[in-house]
C-alpha cells in the first residue's frame, strides 16, 4: 500500500492536490513515426521520481496503441507526464481524469481498507489483463438513481459488492471518482489474471439491479500490463 503523500501549503493553494487520495489520469496514445522510446522512458521515470505510480499497457484494437495510467498526489505532475509524452512523439487520442475515493456506502469499512482505496499500490502482481471503462448512474424518469433514498442505494450497492467479491483473488478493481472532472461519474479499472476474468466479472455484475436498472457505461478499453520497455516494443516503438 502506498503511504499518504506529504503536501505543503503551496501545493494546496495551487489547486492541484486533493484533500485526500490521489489524482488519476488514464491517457490513451497512438504511436507516430516521431515516437521516441528513450524520451518516453525518461517521462515515466520523471513521474515516478515525483511520486507517481505509472502503469503502462499495450492496447488491443483500434482505439489506441498505448495506455498510461498514472496516479499521483499532485495534478501538475500528471500534467507534466502528459506534456512529455506528447513531446516524445505520441498522439493523445483519449483520456480520463479522476481521483481515488472512499465511497459514501463504504463509510464503515476498516481504516486499512479505506487507505487501500485512497492510496492503492498498483499494478497488482500477477494480474496483467487490464481494462478501463467509465460509468454513471442513470437519471431516467423511470429509473433515477438520485431520487432513491440513501438506504435503498446502499442496499443495492451491497448486493453489487457481493457479486464482485465472488472474483476475489482473480482480479483487482479500482473505482475512481470523476464527477465534476470528466464526462462520467466514475472510472473503473480492472486488473485480472486472464482476459476472460474481465469478461466474466462485467457480465455477472450487470445483472445486479444497481447496474441493470441504473448504470450507464462509456467506452471500454482493454490491453495487457507490462513494463514500459516491453510495452513500447509491443506497440512498435524501438
Amino acid at each position: 500500500m502506498a503511504s499518504p503523500p506529504e503536501t505543503d501549503a503551496t501545493d494546496v493553494v495551487d489547486g492541484a492536490v486533493p484533500k485526500e487520495g490521489l489524482g488519476v489520469a488514464h491517457l490513451f496514445y497512438r504511436t507516430t513515426v516521431l515516437a521516441d522510446r528513450e524520451a518516453a522512458i525518461s517521462a515515466f521515470k520523471a513521474a515516478e521520481t515525483a511520486g507517481c505510480q505509472v502503469i503502462t499497457v499495450a492496447m488491443l484494437g483500434h482505439k489506441a496503441d498505448l495506455a498510461v495510467m498514472a496516479l499521483g498526489p499532485n495534478l501538475w505532475t500528471l500534467r507534466a507526464l502528459q506534456t512529455q509524452l506528447t513531446q516524445a512523439g505520441f498522439d493523445l487520442v483519449d483520456s480520463y481524469i479522476s481521483i481515488t475515493e472512499v465511497s459514501e456506502y463504504a463509510a464503515g469499512v476498516p481504516e486499512q481498507m479505506k487507505k487501500d482505496r485512497l492510496y492503492p499500490n498498483l499494478p497488482p502482481e500477477g494480474k496483467t489483463a487490464w481494462c478501463f471503462y467509465p460509468m454513471s448512474k442513470r437519471r431516467a424518469e423511470a429509473s433515477n438513481w438520485f431520487t432513491l433514498g440513501f438506504e435503498e442505494r446502499k442496499n443495492l450497492m451491497m448486493e453489487h459488492g457481493t457479486s464482485g467479491r465472488k472474483f476475489a483473488g482473480r482480479l483487482v478493481q479500482l473505482i475512481t471518482a470523476s464527477t465534476g472532472l470528466d464526462d462520467f461519474e466514475w472510472g473503473v479499472t480492472l486488473f485480472a489474471q486472464r482476459p476472460d476474468d474481465l469478461k466474466e466479472v462485467v457480465y455477472t455484475m450487470r445483472y445486479d439491479e444497481a447496474s441493470a436498472k441504473y448504470a450507464d457505461f462509456g467506452q471500454f478499453y482493454a490491453g495487457m500490463v507490462a513494463p514500459a520497455h516491453d510495452v513500447l516494443t509491443a506497440v512498435g516503438v524501438d
